[in-house]
This record gives structure tokens, C-alpha cells and sequence, in this order.
């Protein structure tokens, strides 16, 4: 009972390594110039003004998905958008200096 309300209210962890291990797209929010200034390996970026007309970049609407920014409030933006265009496992990562030490 725990663990269900622990995850209805979102006070469960969420185990960024693991669903990097397992395949999760990490996609950055930033615009294009913090983008070069510094991200996470692999990351993809699409800074959130421009998320609407490059969904096509994101063929899989059932992969994990992990949105990052600068502080969680872009990313949370993506996350919503992602979510209400049928994108099933969206997690929103938060900083990406934070998001990068947790994987």
C-alpha cells in the first residue's frame, strides 16, 4: 500500500541509471547554445519551443523518455507535451547537471 501511494503522489525514486541501461532516450530542452555549453552523452536535443514540429524525431511512442533542462521547469513543459501527443513513459529528469550525477 505503501509503494502505491508513495507512486500516486510521485515520492517514488526514479532510477535514471536503470532506464538508461534499458534503452531511455535522454532528451534536453535547452535551447541550441546551452546545449553546446554542456549536456549528457548521448542526449538528443530539441529545445522545448521546437518540441511540437520535431516529434517525428521521436518515432517511438513507447520508448522511455527522460526530459532535462537547466533547472525542471522546461523539461516538465516537454514531459506534458510529450504526454498529451500519446508518448507513454515520459519522466521528467530535471537539471541536466542533476540528471547527469544520478546515471
Amino acid at each position: 500500500m505503501l509503494d502505491t501511494i508513495n507512486h500516486l503522489f510521485g515520492f517514488k525514486k526514479t532510477d535514471y541509471a536503470d532506464l538508461i541501461k534499458k534503452g531511455a532516450i535522454i532528451l534536453d530542452v535547452r535551447s541550441k547554445e546551452e546545449f553546446a555549453g554542456g549536456h549528457i552523452k548521448n542526449s538528443i536535443n530539441i529545445p522545448v519551443d521546437q518540441l511540437l514540429k520535431n516529434l517525428s524525431r521521436l518515432k517511438d511512442k513507447n520508448k522511455t523518455i527522460i526530459t532535462c533542462c537547466a533547472s525542471g521547469m522546461r523539461s516538465a513543459s516537454a514531459k506534458t507535451l510529450l504526454v498529451k501527443n500519446g508518448y507513454t513513459d515520459v519522466h521528467n529528469g530535471g537539471g541536466w547537471a542533476s540528471l547527469n550525477s544520478k546515471i
